[in-house]
């Protein structure tokens, strides 16, 4: 069962360390979060009739629709997509397969789970990684003359899983001598003594992606699982770290302790009844007044949504998905046309309708100083590496709030944006000195917003090319 440990209040409120304003947006996709657990605590007759409310979400770019989705699974540790509608309709109707979107989430979700597995067992393989790591760093005798043999054979059978890089049953060539130098070995590892010493590992060789829009992917196969499963996988020597390799050898172990199927299993149990699929510029699929050559394709495109947020079961790689509980939320600015404009069975499907706020000069300051991340906060920090001490004065924000707010209604609204590109601008010297500065402190006044940017905001030409 999903455990949901926030309420819709606690999810605002951790909302709010990262997104300004937009209360009422917040407060929607909090309940409509909160409700999916309201539902599993329900008997199962009942869960099955409860469909999620669907989300849209109106407002022009920058004012924070994609963060909030993005930050709401975080929040709850739920698996979450982000895609683009247009992407559904660049090659005309035969456009990206709409049902790939759910099978990204389950990868996500497979990713997530995987994770959680592999943390519950990471001490056993941790053990088994270092014990690994002491007969590489101290072979025995006949190690190194094997060593040519063995990759000789491998080549020939194409790199066998089965082999074992470090003879773990076979201590042929170990003396007493040896013995000791690993114990002594086993020690520094312990203390974290040999992190930066390389050694030579083997490890199965990265797979490529296999292209999601080919006629395979489309039906939910992966060629590359396919011929992995039919041919031994190959494998490649690589030299790293005692620190790196560690890692690659515990995620080997920790592999081998593990149930797949399991993992695989719950990862579609938690992409079906947690999973977030985020569809942004959904307004480009609705036509609107306009008739267009286009129009039957973006039409196409909203009759292939419309069975997967119903509900409709998914072949994936892993298994099949239902997408009846599925959480969407759709995102546009609808600035030339309407959600009316979409047909009329899939605006039924996103029965919460809620407009996000355009951006005053206010929430520019806030953007700029209150969020955790805020931009601010990074310049200060990206600039404190090279020992420079850099400060922004109140008039300096407020004057950077100003410019933002006047360059988006002059040229093009692309709201909070619009911060990192007049921010880059104004510190563009001092990210370039600052390497080869002494330690010091730099004070951004509204004195030096205006001496920096001051003349591009006032020519309109240039503010459209610049800023």
């Amino acid at each position: 069962m999903l455990e949901m440990t926030k309420t819709p209040q606690q999810i605002v409120s951790e909302l709010d360390e990262y997104v300004i304003g937009q209360q009422e947006a917040k407060r929607a996709v909090a309940v409509a979060l909160y409700n999916r657990y309201r539902r599993l605590r329900l008997p199962e007759n009942m869960q099955a009739d409860i469909t999620p409310k669907n989300l849209m979400m109106i407002g022009p770019t920058g004012v924070g629709k994609t963060e909030i989705a993005r930050r709401l699974a975080k929040i709850v540790a739920a698996p979450f997509v982000k895609v683009e509608a247009t992407k559904f309709t660049e090659v005309g109707y035969v456009g990206r397969d709409v049902e790939q979107m759910v099978r990204d989430l389950v990868d996500v979700s497979v990713h997530m789970v995987e994770e959680e597995y592999y943390s519950r067992v990471r001490g056993r393989a941790s053990e088994e990684a270092d014990k690994k790591l002491v007969k590489l760093l101290v072979p025995g005798i006949k190690h190194e003359k094997r060593q040519a043999t063995l990759q000789d054979m491998m080549a020939m059978i194409s790199g066998n899983g089965n082999q074992n890089q470090d003879d773990d049953n076979d201590d042929d060539g170990v003396t007493d001598a040896i013995r000791d130098q690993r114990l002594s070995v086993k020690e520094q590892l312990s203390k974290g003594l040999l992190e930066d010493r390389e050694v030579t590992i083997q490890m199965d060789e990265a797979k490529p992606m296999s292209g999601a829009g080919d006629m395979m992917g489309q039906m939910g196969i992966d060629m590359g699982d396919m011929l992995g499963n039919l041919l031994p996988k190959k494998q490649v020597t690589r030299t790293m770290s005692v620190k790196e390799a560690r890692e690659v050898l515990i995620r080997q172990e920790s592999s081998k302790l593990v149930n797949h199927d399991d993992i695989y299993s719950d990862a579609i149990k938690r992409a079906e009844n947690t999973g977030i699929i985020f569809i942004d510029e959904f307004d480009k699929i609705a036509a609107g007044n306009k008739r267009t050559s286009g129009e039957v394709s973006r039409e196409g495109v909203q009759r292939d949504i419309l069975p997967i947020v119903e509900g409709s079961q998914v072949n994936t790689k892993y298994g099949m998905i239902s997408t009846d509980h599925i959480l969407f939320i759709a995102s546009g600015a609808f600035a030339d046309t309407k959600p009316s404009d979409l047909i009329a069975e899939l605006q039924g499907r996103f029965p919460i309708r809620v407009e996000l706020d355009d951006l005053t000069k206010d929430d520019f300051v806030r953007i700029l100083t209150e969020p955790n991340n805020s931009l601010i906060k990074q310049y200060i920090a990206l600039i404190g590496v090279d020992d420079v001490h850099l400060t922004f004065t109140k008039e300096a924000i407020d004057r950077i709030a100003e410019i933002a707010y006047n360059v988006n209604h002059t040229v093009e609204n692309i709201g909070a944006r619009r911060l990192a590109t007049i921010l880059e601008k104004l510190l563009e010297e001092v990210s370039f000195s600052a390497p080869d500065m002494a330690m010091g402190d730099i004070t951004v006044t509204a004195q030096y917003v205006n001496d920096r940017i001051g003349k591009i905001t006032a020519d309109k030409d240039l503010t459209q090319f610049i800023l």
